[in-house]
């Protein structure tokens, strides 16, 4: 008598808009999705959808506040409780606030978000991993001040200088007069050597970086914008993007995003530390963050200003 093995489950922050709820229906495809996300309504409403679908798709939501070091361990250890057999896991949330708000540590919450909570997260989960699991963090190449759609739409690249400082909201000079491209940039450039320093450090698992393209219509750049701008950008982002596509090859969209981001999870014989274009195609990251020493000490670093915080 043969049994039928376990699914695989897929774990997935920021899963209830854009690229991520886009990505969070893939993934269901391939297996039980961990909906991990601050809204616990929002939460319930995909995995409504999602096991609305039929086909046995389940979805499985657990609340938590990247931003907050104690609310990303709680989501850890419930994450671990539900003894599913995890196959990857996506960092996918990320904000770009234009007013810079903070959390109640008083860090910087583009920081807390886009990089504390994730590598928290990641650190917590891996030794709960199996062997060969992808982890995939999603960055950006506006890290790069050498990228020059990012440096025509007023980014001017990481500006780290310590995660300390960059808790604190501090960055080196010269930056963006942009409020918030700092940083974006920064915390996505410290996502990205996240990942490829960790990819060295524990070669059980792929880990794996990916630029998902520029995507008009997400919530990410319009978050603080006002109703009618996110409106108009919601009606036209959809039907301009695709027939800009094949002029300007950083454009993507959601699903195109979301196909690939699931193509390079579900990949169990993948590569490892590699950062992959909106196509799914290996890129070039910018030279600071292509050298070893800064991915290792900013990864130290985050190590050493989480733990204080614990």
């Amino acid at each position: 008598m043969t049994t039928t093995p376990p699914a695989k489950a897929w774990i997935i922050t920021g899963p209830t808009s854009g690229i991520g709820r886009r990505t969070a229906f893939e993934l269901a495809k391939h297996g039980i999705v961990v909906l991990v996300g601050r809204d616990r309504r929002k939460l319930v409403d995909v995995q409504r959808t999602i096991e609305g679908r039929g086909r046995g798709q389940r979805a499985v939501p657990v609340v938590c506040d990247l931003s907050d070091p104690a609310s990303v361990r709680r989501a850890a250890a419930e994450i671990v409780a539900l003894r599913l057999p995890v196959a990857g896991l996506l960092n996918n949330a990320g904000i770009m606030q234009m007013r810079a708000t903070r959390n109640a540590q008083g860090w910087d919450m583009t920081f807390a978000t886009n990089h504390l909570g994730p590598f928290a997260l990641t650190e917590a989960l891996a030794p709960h991993l199996p062997d060969g699991a992808n982890v995939l963090f999603v960055a950006s190449a506006v890290e790069d001040p050498g990228r020059k759609p990012a440096v025509a739409a007023g980014f001017r690249g990481a500006r780290y200088l310590s995660a300390q400082a960059s808790a604190r909201g501090e960055w080196r000079a010269g930056g963006s007069v942009k409020p918030g491209m700092d940083a974006y940039a920064t915390s996505k450039q410290c996502t990205l050597v996240t990942a490829l320093a960790l990819a060295r450090e524990t070669p059980r698992l792929r880990i794996n970086a990916v630029e998902p393209g520029f995507t008009p219509g997400t919530s990410l750049g319009t978050r603080d914008a006002n109703a009618f701008v996110r409106v108009l950008v919601k009606i036209l982002a959809p039907v301009l993007v695709p027939l800009l596509m094949p002029f300007m090859k950083i454009l993507s969209t959601p699903k195109r995003a979301a196909r690939v981001l699931t193509g390079i999870l579900v990949d169990d014989s993948g590569p490892t530390g590699i950062y992959f274009d909106q196509g799914g195609r290996p890129m070039r990251a910018s030279a600071l963050a292509r050298d070893p020493a800064f991915q290792e000490r900013v990864v130290a670093e985050t190590r050493a200003l989480l733990a204080a915080a614990a």
